[in-house]
């Protein structure tokens, strides 16, 4: 037993007697650490670990102290697709395809801030572990994950609590996004949704011999109004921009105003213009209450995102959706999310995880900015909102 003892002492003396070798007792001052970061610290678009925007990366999960103001969070699941799978890949695509956005290279002319050297702490989480075998361990994984992520400690004053971006993964994880929202905030929430589909479909409306199951991309909304997670007041409906599916009939339209949503459809942009789309959802929505975005990337007609789970013609450009976006910078976000990204099905020039990075940027922009405007109200700091 002593010589044990003493072996493990001899043990740990030739550790620290070659750790103080390897960096030969020096102590490293500040300004040479400087230093270092100034030589090596810059990287390209190009070069690094594939963090989103070259953000630091935490494990956050497993680091409950960290603190954060807005973190980028990846859901790497897709076993709720009712078409084409593949999108457990698209946080790792987005992140890659945000690779020349940098720190450094920033700035974002429309709105006159660089959101990564703001008031901002912003960090990549890196990605829920979700099993690919069982959707109901997997929406219970992602449901307490986002739960916990959303409790950290925020680190300025200007963020109430810390906001969340979730990159998918397939659309069934705007649930377990909204009922951690709804255990976080203590109350129901309004949701923008960008998609070409209502996905508010009753499961039981499609009757099969072999049965329904309700978690899947296109019943997720369904299912939060079924758990009260969504505000059922006509004064503060959800609303859907871009859609243009086929449906069953006009039956789903009134099932999905009964569920409180307002519609946009892809079409209304020729008539309207992007203008008239900004105009009307920031009427629906307004500029207090909390709400939360969620981003299908089909939203884009498939001649600008091909790669995704439920292709549909004729919806909107880039340009046109990244304008709308930078239009509705007045809105209360509590968080987002960008989904169905299926990188197997894009092209080689990547245009739709590109475009789905850009998005991000542009979210995380208005959730900067949004703080400053707030700094600036007299008598009101975010402190004060939900």
């Amino acid at each position: 037993m002593k010589s044990a003892t003493l072996l493990q002492l001899l043990m740990l003396l030739g550790l620290t007697i070659a750790c103080n070798h390897q960096h030969d007792g020096k102590e490293w001052t500040k300004e040479e650490i400087d230093e270092l970061e100034a030589k090596w610290g810059y990287e390209w678009g190009f070069e690094g670990i594939g963090t989103f925007a070259h953000l630091n990366h935490v494990k956050c999960l497993t680091e409950p102290m960290e603190d954060f103001d807005i973190a980028i969070i990846g859901a790497p699941f897709d076993k709720a697709v009712t078409y084409r799978p593949g999108a457990r890949f698209g946080p790792r695509a987005i992140r890659y395809a945000s690779g020349r956005q940098h720190s450094l290279r920033g700035f974002n002319p429309r709105a006159n801030i660089n959101p990564y050297q703001n008031w901002a702490k912003i960090i990549d989480c890196g990605d829920i572990p979700i099993t690919p075998i069982d959707n109901n361990i997997a929406q219970t994984q992602m449901t307490e994950a986002l739960k916990q992520l959303g409790k950290h400690k925020t680190v300025s004053p200007l963020a109430p609590k810390p906001k969340l971006v979730t990159l998918g993964g397939d659309h069934s994880l705007t649930l377990p996004a909204l009922r951690a929202l709804n255990e976080i905030y203590g109350k129901t929430i309004q949701v923008l949704h960008f998609d070409a589909h209502l996905d508010t479909w009753n499961p039981n409306a499609y009757p099969s011999y072999w049965g329904t199951t309700a978690f899947n991309h296109g019943s997720m909304f369904w299912l939060a109004n079924q758990e009260g997670l969504l505000s059922n007041s006509s004064f503060e409906p959800s609303v859907h921009a871009g859609l243009r599916t086929r449906l069953t009939g006009e039956i789903d339209n009134n099932d999905d105003t009964a569920q409180n949503w307002k519609r946009f459809s892809a079409d209304d942009i020729d008539t309207l213009g992007t203008q008239g789309i900004i105009h009307n959802i920031m009427e629906a929505l307004g500029t207090d209450n909390p709400v939360y975005l969620s981003v299908d990337i089909d939203v884009l007609d498939p001649a600008f995102a091909p790669g995704t789970g439920t292709p549909e013609a004729g919806g909107w450009s880039t340009r046109e959706f990244i304008r709308i976006l930078r239009g509705i910078e007045g809105l209360n976000l509590v968080g987002a999310d960008v989904v169905e990204v299926s990188p197997a099905y894009q092209g080689g020039g990547e245009e739709t995880s590109v475009a789905a990075a850009q998005i991000v940027y542009e979210l995380i922009t208005s959730m900067v900015k949004r703080g400053l405007d707030n700094m600036g109200k007299e008598g009101k700091s975010s402190k004060d909102e939900l």
